[in-house]
């Protein structure tokens, strides 16, 4: 599966009154499509901050000292604001700690529900109508210099082509909105019918005159060409006549009924190929003949074929293929540059020096990328900026690494002063210098081009093997997709329907009546129920959970978790689920990251973590959490975690751990790794370390799981 988010090397820190405080220390891992990656640790261990990293919120006191956030093509760390308000909600959506504080205690649910969406929606029809425009801008001048070949007759025949395909996408939208307009009219009476006719049944209809009034206004917005038409269309208008003209609530409801039906039925017909008749009613002359939907989708299918789509496709393939080609010419030339470079880099002292060379390699990386490739390469498009980052960290430091040590060394000095002075350790500490290894730094911007040449090595091994016909395929559906989307336009009635059906679909009792209750009318679940229905209005791609159970009991915890996990499923969501409690994400979780004072500790699957854990940071996780299947006594974790603003020299967890060995206390471990999928930061897992088990419960907890999971438990 393909990595939805990547982040690598992040450090994060806080500007306080007392001093810098490093939440985040140099953390990577990746979020693959349709998996839950679980954060654990305590509170301050920086769950939550990568978390508000990556959404763009974090407070204005933070400093980000490096790293990447990769999303689709782009470093999430170094996008601007106007750009970032298209992905925050709509791609990326958060759900909070607690919910009674992420809502508006004096605003309608109903209204926080629908806000977002009506803004949200108009953003997106921009976004699309832009999108359609660039590229087909992109593909016409690239099928003209591939095609044409300076032949202006051809070129303006392409030309013509493309003009043709904007034109008929004109007629497509006007199709396609009439049609939405009229089927989210039908499918919002369907379910206000339902409603008006159980509590006429139950005689506990309240305000019925205006609900009435309201259905048979969405009946006339329902009657349209493929929706409610024809012999139906007459079938509501009468029925509408009855309810405006019916004295009892009793008779109204029955004729609401039959508009009812006539709806569910429109609902279930098939949709028309839009963009097939944008195109006949543009060019043939005629108008749209009589048949079925599935025989008229096919014939319209075949007219575009026939007259438009087959020629396009085909000149779009020529182009497409063309332009590939002088890609990897390009992407062959930015390897030799990225080779040459990378040599020359390494005994370069001064990059300031170096910021032409810096410029020319971004320059050819930037002529490697083709711009008709639908899926960004995500290394390619964020190479410039992650190298201009580098480099300034290198610049910075040279300049500011002389000044840093003279302060250390001043302030050091008075403190060696005082203490002489007074015969005993001042009641205040020396701040540790804030230097950067240049060696580090240098490495870095090594590192950024050696991962670019790895990529590019795979890009021209693969070049070979293309399916041109598939993306072809797939560049004609972005621009469908896109022109769909200027379409899709989100009215407060369209908002409303939508929102009523989040709510049942993340199970809210009665959702019309909830719709306009305020926050303090919900139970805690049933806010957090909201809470998730908001995160989901937009339909994001990944979905983070900040520690959604915390503020609920156990039986609604398992009720939550329930929940999100089938939503993941409906909806293909790829989730981070960031939590304190190992033993929430342990049927959960695809894979965790256990961190502790602002560093992943350990990594990998969950049955990595839960089955074979290696770091004692995650075996005193392991040894707190409660299990049903044993009356011993749960370990505390001693201690607490360290003051991050004075972050230990070796391990973080040595202080708390009793495993911990000399080295601990003088040299930060690295990540050991333990399988393809497991590693762990650890000095027991060097290989001159001493052998160390796992505490007792938790060798004990592993023996118990694996027996249940064989079945090897017998049924007393």
């Amino acid at each position: 599966m393909d990595n939805k988010l990547e982040v690598r090397n992040l450090r994060i820190s806080f500007r306080t009154v007392s001093g810098k405080v490093q939440a985040v220390r140099d953390i990577s891992f990746d979020l693959k499509e349709k998996e839950t990656l679980a954060i654990v640790g305590e509170s301050g261990s920086g769950k939550s901050v990568t978390s508000k990293a990556i959404l763009g919120i974090l407070a204005g006191n933070s400093i980000v000292e490096g790293g990447e956030i990769i999303y689709d093509g782009m470093d999430l760390l170094k996008i601007p604001e106007d750009d970032f308000y298209k992905i925050r909600g709509d791609k990326i959506a958060m759900i909070f700690q607690d919910p009674l504080s992420s809502l508006n205690p004096i605003m309608r649910i109903g209204r926080q529900l629908t806000e977002a969406m009506i803004l949200k929606g108009k953003a997106r029809q921009k976004a699309c109508r832009s999108a359609f425009n660039s590229y087909l801008a992109l593909l016409k001048k690239n099928m003209i210099e591939a095609i044409a070949a300076g032949d202006s007759a051809k070129a303006s025949q392409i030309a013509k082509m493309c003009k043709d395909f904007n034109t008929f996408e004109f007629k497509h939208i006007e199709l396609e909105r009439a049609y939405n307009t009229a089927k989210n009219a039908a499918s919002e009476l369907v379910a206000e019918a339902e409603d008006i006719i159980f509590l006429v049944e139950k005689n506990a209809l309240k305000d019925g005159k205006r609900r009435f009034a309201e259905t048979v206004e969405l009946a006339r917005k329902s009657v349209s060409t493929y929706v409610v038409w024809g012999e139906n269309k007459t079938t509501v208008e009468k029925a509408c006549a009855t309810i405006k003209s019916a004295k009892s609530f009793e008779k109204k409801a029955e004729a609401l009924a039959t508009v009812k039906t006539v709806c569910e039925a429109a609902l279930a017909l098939p949709m028309p190929n839009f963009f097939a008749m944008g195109y006949y009613l543009t060019f043939s002359g005629q108008a749209i003949p009589q048949m079925p939907v599935d025989e008229l989708n096919k014939f319209m299918r075949q007219y575009l074929d026939d007259n438009f789509m087959l020629a396009f496709v085909d000149n779009a393939r020529v182009a497409i293929m063309a332009s590939a080609d002088a890609h990897n010419n390009a992407t062959a030339v930015a390897v030799d540059a990225l080779k040459e470079s990378y040599e020359h880099f390494k005994g370069v002292k001064n990059f300031a020096s170096a910021s032409r060379e810096v410029e020319a390699l971004i320059a050819k990386v930037k002529a490697s990328i083709d711009p008709l490739e639908i899926h960004k390469d995500s290394i390619a498009y964020t190479f410039a900026s992650s190298l201009r980052a580098a480099v300034n960290v290198y610049n910075k430091a040279e300049k500011k690494n002389p000044k840093e040590l003279k302060r250390y060394a001043k302030q050091k000095k008075k403190y060696d002063k005082e203490a002489k002075r007074k015969k005993r350790e001042p009641d205040w500490k020396v701040t540790p210098a804030a230097v950067i290894d240049l060696d580090v730094a240098r490495e870095n911007i090594l590192k950024i081009l050696q991962r670019l040449l790895d990529n590019y090595d795979k890009v021209l091994a693969n070049s070979a093997n293309r399916d041109f016909g598939a993306e072809t395929v797939a560049v004609i559906d972005y621009l469908k997709e896109n022109a769909s989307g200027v379409v899709d336009r989100v009215t407060r009635s369209i908002a409303k329907h939508r929102a009523i059906k989040l709510m049942d679909e993340v199970g809210i009792p009665e959702p019309r009546k909830r719709y306009r209750q305020y926050p303090f009318e919900f139970s805690g679940g049933m806010r957090q129920r909201i809470v998730i229905a908001i995160a989901l209005a937009a339909n994001p791609d990944i979905l983070i959970c900040d520690e959604p159970t915390t503020a609920l009991d156990v039986t609604i915890q398992a009720q939550i978790l329930e929940l999100i996990n089938k939503l993941k499923e409906e909806r293909n969501l790829s989730i981070i689920f960031i939590t304190h409690d190992l033993g929430v994400v342990a049927n959960m979780a695809d894979k965790i990251a256990v961190m502790y004072a602002g560093k992943i500790v350990e990594y990998g699957t969950s049955r990595d973590v839960f089955y074979s854990p290696a770091h004692p940071y995650t075996w005193a996780l392991l040894s707190s959490m409660p299990d049903l299947d044993t009356n011993e006594k749960l370990e505390a974790i001693p201690g607490t975690p360290p003051n991050m603003i004075y972050p230990p020299v070796g391990d973080a967890f040595a202080d708390r751990n009793k495993y911990a060995l000399k080295i601990d206390y003088e040299l930060q471990p690295p990540m050991f790794r333990i399988s393809d999928t497991h590693s762990a930061a650890t000095w027991l897992l060097h290989p001159d370390a001493p052998h160390v088990d796992p505490p007792k419960i938790v060798t004990e907890r592993i023996a118990r799981m694996t027996k249940k999971q064989s079945g090897g438990e017998s049924n007393e």
